[in-house]
């Protein structure tokens, strides 16, 4: 009976990969778990623990080992199997799966707040989720489907939350009168950062959009006189439904919610009204991007991000191609804008920071850029992390971060690294193409 043997450079292979990872474990274990600190008659004493940082470095090693087992197997029962074959069937059969995937997410999500309608953080965070979702879009066009990088997109988030405040607390304009107004404002600080700065590519338009995101926040931050500075803006406005207030008891001739539709006045009818509205602008935000990535404006963007100089020959008018990314792009953050300030009745400068920007940032490229779909897994899982961290507070950015080495690691194109194609060839369904 023959034995199957394992080849000696496949086992060295391994050994090497386990020793890595438990190396790298060593270097960050020891601050974060093999040190800590104790309070002892009012003076912190630095307490060691070996014996759990060699556990932690152990199952490192032993995981690593593991994982390259197993990717090993599978790489060799698909070598065996052959995927010759099943070459044309196989983005018709993940296509279908990736709708039905979205489908199923768009049910669960229409759901939700009627199986959680007692549980207020349930709906809140959903909301947040959301809020990400349609943010992750947004950034979208711009670093996922035109290929710039923008490191300053909190910037238009901003712009449109300040907005909205502003003509909601000194002119009076409801939520739904100025939601157009403050993304054409978006739009326009869109178009009035990219013109001066889209001539520049790579690392260099990154520092640019960077430095515009910094120029927002301290512009809100020491013009008192519009912005109230760092004091931020109070008493926003929230959104009403067709005009019936959120509150326990409604006037005569301005009746509320709960006695319009004769119900028990409860907080949580505001909060599932949020969460639907913000769902249906998500929805409204993924139509719209994809009805533009149908129209020649979005197949320029896709072509701008595979080959700009290709573009310049064919006669592509790059600088407009870039300006329309950086404009919509812009628009969608200042609608999500808008909600955020409705949703949170005050918004001040410390709201709009570098980090905002890094976290859609990271939504976009953790989902596959380009990917709407992706942007959906990625904006969930970056936002529930901390949430779920929060039971061992003392790990959760460590948790956080780990996650995001991890998905990079194995998925370095993102959790869904091929997008659905943008045009098909006739008679080529199977064969895709760009998307």
């Amino acid at each position: 009976m023959a034995v199957a043997s394992v080849p000696v450079p496949a086992i060295a292979a391994r050994l090497k990969d386990g020793a890595a990872a438990a190396f790298i474990a060593l270097v960050l274990g020891i601050p974060l778990i093999g040190l800590t600190t104790e309070d002892r008659g009012g003076a912190l004493a630095v307490v060691t623990r070996w014996p759990l940082l060699a556990q932690f470095v152990a199952a490192c090693f032993v995981g690593r080992m593991a994982l390259r087992w197993a990717a090993d197997k599978l790489a060799a029962r698909k070598r065996a199997a052959g995927l010759r074959a099943a070459a044309t069937t196989a983005p018709r059969l993940r296509e279908g799966l990736l709708q039905a995937l979205g489908w199923l997410l768009l049910g669960a999500a229409f759901v939700m707040p009627l199986v959680f309608s007692d549980n207020r953080y349930v709906v809140d965070t959903a909301t947040t989720v959301l809020i990400y979702v349609m943010l992750g879009w947004g950034l979208n066009v711009v670093v996922g489907l035109a290929g710039l990088l923008d490191l300053g997109y909190v910037a238009f988030y901003a712009v449109g939350a300040y907005a909205y405040a502003l003509l909601s607390t000194q002119f009076g304009w409801n939520f739904w009168q100025a939601l157009p107004v403050a993304g054409a404002a978006a739009a326009t600080f869109g178009i009035l950062l990219g013109y001066p700065i889209l001539r520049l590519r790579g690392d260099y338009l990154a520092i640019a959009t960077l430095g515009f995101g910094e120029i927002i926040r301290l512009i809100l931050v020491n013009w008192t006189e519009l912005s109230n500075g760092p004091n931020g803006i109070a008493s926003i406005p929230r959104p009403s439904f067709f005009g019936l207030p959120f509150k326990a008891e409604g006037e005569p001739d301005a009746p509320s919610f709960a006695s319009f539709f004769g119900l028990e006045f409860s907080p949580m009818h505001r909060l599932v009204f949020l969460y639907y509205l913000i769902l249906v602008l998500a929805l409204l935000t993924n139509a719209f991007v994809g009805r533009l990535r149908r129209l020649p404006v979005g197949r320029a963007w896709e072509a701008l991000r595979e080959d700009e100089i290709a573009c310049k020959a064919l006669g592509i008018n790059v600088t407009n191609v870039k300006l329309s990314a950086f404009a919509i792009g812009a628009m969608l953050g200042g609608f999500a804008g808008v909600f955020f300030a409705a949703r949170q009745g005050f918004i001040s400068p410390e709201s709009f920071v570098f980090t905002e920007s890094a976290i859609i940032l990271a939504i976009v490229v953790l989902g596959g850029m380009g990917s709407q779909l992706g942007v959906v897994l990625a904006a969930t899982v970056l936002v529930l992390l901390p949430e779920l961290g929060r039971h061992f507070a003392q790990y959760r950015m460590l948790v956080f971060g780990l996650a995001m080495i991890l998905i990079m690691v194995w998925r370095p194109g993102g959790l869904l690294s091929s997008r659905q194609p943008t045009l098909r060839l006739a008679g080529k369904e199977g064969e895709g193409g760009h998307g």
